[in-house]
C-alpha cells in the first residue's frame, strides 16, 4: 500500500491538471516526471518514490522480534521492500499502472545495505555524466547492484544474494522499450550538460 502511492500521477493532475501516464514515454515514474514537467518536480517524485522504499523496508521496527535477529530481519526486509516495489509498479491507487519502481528499490537498497546502495549511485551518476540517458543509467546500477552484492562485498545471506538477481533482471525486463531506443538511437536525453554541449559545440564553430 505505501509503494502503491502513485506521486508522480498524484503530482501531474493536482499541479497540472493533467495524467503524467498520457505524456513521453507512459511511465509514472521520476524520470518521465523530469522530462514532462521539469526538474523540480521530477526530484520532488523520485525523493517521494525512494522514501516509499525506505519506509516500506523499514516496517520491521514494529516487530520487536526482529530488532535482535539479524537474517530474519534481512529476509523480513527485503520481502516488504520488494511488496512496495511491486506496489509502485503496479499501484493499487492508480489503475495498476505505475512506474519502473527504480527509485524505490533504491529506498530500499539504501533501508537494507546503505554502502550498496551509495556504490549504485555513484555507478548511476557516472553513466549519467557520461551519457546523459537516464534509462541507461538506470539499469547499469541495478546490474552493479548485483555485482556488489555477489562478488565485492560478497554477502552471504542466500535470499539476499537471490534479490540482487532478482533486481537485475527486473530493471532490465522493465526497460527493454529503453533499451530498443538506445539501440535505434531514438532514446531521449536529459538535459542535464546542456552548457557543456553548448561550449563544445561553439568550440567545433570555432
Amino acid at each position: 500500500m505505501i509503494g502503491s502511492i502513485p506521486t508522480a500521477v498524484w503530482v501531474s493532475k493536482g499541479f497540472f491538471g493533467i495524467d503524467i501516464r498520457d505524456y513521453g514515454s507512459g511511465n509514472a515514474g521520476a524520470t518521465n516526471t523530469y522530462r514532462i514537467l521539469g526538474s523540480k518536480w521530477g526530484t520532488f517524485v523520485m525523493i517521494v518514490d525512494m522514501l516509499k522504499g525506505v519506509i516500506a523496508t523499514s516496517l520491521y521496527i514494529l516487530l520487536p522480534y526482529y530488532l535482535t535477529d539479524q537474517w530474519d530481519r534481512t529476509n523480513l526486509m527485503i520481502g516488504l521492500g520488494l511488496a512496495s516495489v511491486l506496489g509502485h509498479i503496479f499501484p493499487l491507487w492508480a489503475g495498476f499502472k505505475g512506474g519502473k519502481g527504480v527509485a524505490t528499490l533504491f529506498g530500499m537498497a539504501l533501508a537494507i545495505q546503505p554502502l550498496v546502495a551509495v556504490c549504485c549511485v555513484g555507478v548511476f551518476l557516472l553513466v549519467l555524466y557520461l551519457t546523459r540517458f537516464v534509462s541507461l543509467s538506470s539499469i547499469l546500477a541495478g546490474v552493479s547492484f548485483m555485482v556488489f552484492i555477489l562478488f565485492v562485498f560478497n554477502e552471504k545471506e542466500t535470499l539476499y544474494r537471490v534479490f540482487a538477481v532478482i533486481v537485475a533482471l527486473m530493471i532490465v525486463l522493465t526497460h527493454q522499450k529503453n533499451i530498443s531506443r538506445i539501440l535505434k538511437g531514438t532514446e531521449s536525453k536529459v538535459p542535464i550538460l546542456k552548457y557543456r554541449d553548448r561550449r563544445k559545440q561553439r568550440k567545433r564553430n570555432l
